[in-house]
């Protein structure tokens, strides 16, 4: 666990609408957490949970008709969400805070080599000759593992590895104070896997990087983050350490609970996994109470008529649960 207190990153009521011809899908509604200096907050969840969409939003970059329709973003002391989007272009997005997308084939442009495309970034944001940009660029390819003729490649000509190392080189070059990974082990084997989360702890010390680590993976989340923030339909469902979690206590929440009993354990014998009935609920049209109640086992009449608050039941341990209050 990390002991600096230094937050880097907050994040106050925020919330993220599409506005769809159907109606307003409130895909992230009035959350709040921070990140840490040094630290891996890890976003877990369901599909459709909302963790892209806040990772996305973290760089004002919501996909359209998806806007901030609400809260604060505030990096260096500065509320992001106040800015322009030249200003978020030119002096926050890669140089604050940058993004490692999932899928790195669709980040890349299919026509340009891997130089190029750096070369293209870095220019924009840096007064630097061609020399000395270059260097850069093989300086960061390095640091991912990867040679100094990629940048002659083009991205068809690199396997899914080397792509993925490429996209986070792409993310670290400017220097950012934090980094959001979308799933980045997505759609590459195990043996990959493992060389990319590695090569995030090793930069994570080297560089004294801060991580937003977003996947539905419990298991990754569990091997890379420091705290693990568990979200449901739009909404933090519960905040904890890695062994609030994960150990022997265990989780307080009933979503987060269910998930835990879906995943495989190697070293518990489990004779059969759990699984969560139904289906997560409409987000034009969100349940009344607590947005997990309809699929929650302890369920009571308070958390179908009432939504509960994200409450601190223990330093760095919030619960959003009725049955985790003082009043039930």
């Amino acid at each position: 666990m990390n002991e600096n207190n230094e937050k880097i990153l907050q994040v106050n009521n925020l919330k993220v609408y599409y506005y769809t011809s159907k109606g307003t899908v409130k895909a992230v509604d009035d959350i709040s957490f921070f990140l840490r200096k040094g630290e891996t907050l890890g976003l877990v969840g369901e599909s459709g949970c909302g963790k892209t969409t806040t990772g996305v939003a973290l760089l004002k970059m919501p996909t359209p008709p998806g806007k901030i329709a609400g809260g604060e973003i505030i990096i260096d002391g500065q509320n992001i969400v106040e800015l322009s989007e030249k200003d978020v272009r030119k002096n926050v997005r890669w140089e604050k805070i940058a993004m490692v997308f999932q899928g790195a084939m669709n980040c890349l442009t299919p026509v340009y080599t891997i130089g190029k495309q750096m070369m293209e970034t870095l220019t924009e944001h840096k007064q630097m000759n061609k020399e000395d940009a270059m260097k850069l660029i093989v300086k960061y390819l390095n640091l991912v593992g990867l040679p100094e003729h990629i940048v002659n490649r083009y991205p068809h000509e690199l396997s899914g590895g080397m792509k993925q190392r490429v996209v986070i080189a792409m993310a670290l070059f400017l220097e950012p104070k934090v980094i959001v990974c979308d799933e980045p082990t997505t759609a590459l084997d195990v043996i990959v896997q493992a060389q990319i989360i590695n090569l995030l702890k090793d930069l994570k010390q080297k560089l004294n990087l801060s991580f937003i680590f977003i996947t539905h993976d419990l298991a990754t989340e569990a091997e890379v983050s420091d705290r693990i923030l568990v979200m449901y339909a739009g909404k933090v469902a519960e905040i904890g350490t890695n062994q609030q979690i994960y150990g022997k206590q265990g989780p307080m929440h009933p979503y987060t609970k269910k998930l835990l009993k879906a995943t495989p354990r190697i070293h518990e014998k489990v004779d059969e996994l759990s699984f969560i009935p139904g289906t997560p609920p409409d987000l034009l049209d969100p349940p009344k109470g607590c947005r997990f109640h309809l699929r929650c086992s302890e369920a009571m009449d308070i958390c179908r008529e009432k939504e509960p608050q994200l409450i601190e039941i223990e330093k760095d341990h919030c619960v959003a649960c009725w049955r985790c209050t003082k009043n039930v």
